[in-house]
């Protein structure tokens, strides 16, 4: 039986998922605040951490920090609600596996978890054998898109996989970094040889050492036994490191001095191990800019970049947004037994509008729920969040030019609500969260516009 620990100060919403979890064969664990969560962490062993983004003491990036320093191993789920999707889905690089939404609904709970569950027990089982091939990750299907952005990474990815150039793949969060990066493997010379991911975000920096290069055992407190690292693992394979930018500085020197001498030796060992792995890296950050702040190493950096992909937001790449939802919309009916067929035209324009911040994982995330909620043949504007339904009053950025000569209209009379919040962030973004230029963009004075991030709870 696998062990759920749900972390919420609702109590009403643990009791329910508490007693739904239950009937479907797992043992849930209940704590109402960071602190009791991380108590029972210590006690209990979990498969995965259900937790809410805000709690009493704490937010739910510090909670995914606990929980891997605690139990790396165990899953993640956040729970939030749909205003503060943006804000989940930052969490990923943070280490959260996947997010909810409010209000809840079992079936999607269930499902989320059982998803979460699987990938993480997958990503052990790659680690745990040298000797693992691409057969799981055959299951994996990689969808082409149609949009000219789509058509130029397909064939950025025929032009270097091929090679054995170590690649970058920029792009925000929920873009796809991870497909393109097993796309690239599989259609390498070391298809059929092993393609370990490590998620550096997700990396407390005391264990990333010992993930990347392993340890031997008496190395330092808690290091048991001998253990192989990713390096090691992946040899003769591709290794794959997400979120790269997260490397502490030590960490980036190592791996700089593996990549450059082409062997590793374990944490506390002194036995040289040559490596034969292909890089692999991803970021959603400017690791350019992290260079000239002293962030990331230059030398590193320029290693690492004998190749790019990047990749574009689905908000660029309109054309692509049906095509990935159609299949969603499939994966789903798949996943909830279900047999929706289609979206309806007005369902189809509110998808197309939409900014979506957490690109394809939000999509997917969008479609899954609406799958579960439809009960005919026909997804209907009634199965979308009310944030989706309300993005047509959203502020185009594009045709209000925000520069100097910007329009003399207060942007802001024009939306309510969460559209309000939405042209908000909209304009933060465009001017690079400069409050100054933003309240000047949105004609409003600082004093509003800092009454409006509180109002809102638009955390910069």
């Amino acid at each position: 039986m696998q062990s759920i620990l749900v972390v919420d100060d609702d109590k009403d919403i643990c009791t329910l998922v508490s007693n739904f979890l239950g009937k479907k064969g797992f043992s849930v664990t209940v704590a109402h605040n960071g602190d009791d969560a991380v108590g029972k962490l210590k006690k209990e062993e979990f498969a995965l951490i259900l937790c809410d983004y805000r709690l009493p003491d704490t937010n739910g990036v510090e909670m995914i920090q606990r929980v891997r320093l605690i139990q790396p191993g165990a899953a993640i789920v956040i729970i939030t609600g749909y205003s503060d999707v943006k804000t989940a889905v930052d969490t990923f690089k943070h280490g959260a596996d996947d997010y909810v939404v409010k209000p809840l609904y079992p079936d999607e709970i269930l499902m989320t978890i059982k998803e979460a569950i699987s990938k993480k027990e997958e990503g052990k089982r790659s680690t745990q054998s040298k000797k693992k091939t691409t057969s799981g990750q055959s299951q994996v299907v990689y969808v082409d898109g149609v949009s000219p952005q789509a058509e130029t990474v397909k064939k950025h990815i025929e032009l270097v996989a091929p090679s054995d150039m170590s690649v970058i793949i920029s792009g925000e969060t929920g873009t796809g970094k991870e497909y393109v990066a097993k796309a690239i493997h599989q259609k390498s010379n070391r298809q059929g040889k092993p393609f370990v991911a490590l998620d550096c975000g997700a990396l407390p920096n005391e264990l990333a050492g010992s993930e990347l290069f392993g340890h031997v055992k008496g190395a330092f407190t808690g290091a048991v036994i001998d253990k192989a690292g990713t390096f090691e693992l992946a040899d003769s394979g591709t290794l794959f490191l997400d979120e790269i930018g997260n490397l502490s500085y030590e960490n980036q020197v190592k791996l700089l001095r593996v990549l450059q001498e082409r062997n590793i030796r374990r944490i506390g060992g002194s036995k040289v191990v040559p490596i034969d792995v292909r890089i692999v890296v991803a970021t959603n950050e400017d690791l350019t800019e992290a260079v000239k702040e002293g962030k990331f190493r230059e030398d590193l950096y320029h290693r690492l970049n004998e190749f790019k992909i990047e990749l574009s937001p689905l908000r660029q790449r309109k054309e692509d947004i049906m095509l990935f939802a159609k299949h969603f919309l499939n994966k789903a009916n798949k996943s909830l037994n279900k047999s929706v067929k289609s979206f309806s035209k007005e369902v189809e324009g509110h998808l197309n509008e939409y900014h979506w911040y957490g690109n394809l994982r939000e999509l997917n995330n969008v479609v899954k729920r609406a799958v579960l909620l439809c009960g005919g043949d026909e997804i209907e504007k009634d199965h979308l969040p009310g944030e989706i339904l309300n993005s047509s009053t959203h502020v185009h950025l594009s045709q209000a030019n925000i520069g100097a000569n910007g329009s003399e209209d207060n942007i802001l009379k024009a939306v309510t609500g969460s559209a309000e919040r939405q042209a908000i962030i909209d304009v933060l973004e465009k001017t690079g969260f400069n409050k100054s230029k933003a309240a000047e963009v949105l004609k409003i004075d600082r004093k509003t516009l800092y009454n409006k991030l509180k109002a809102y709870d638009i955390k910069l």
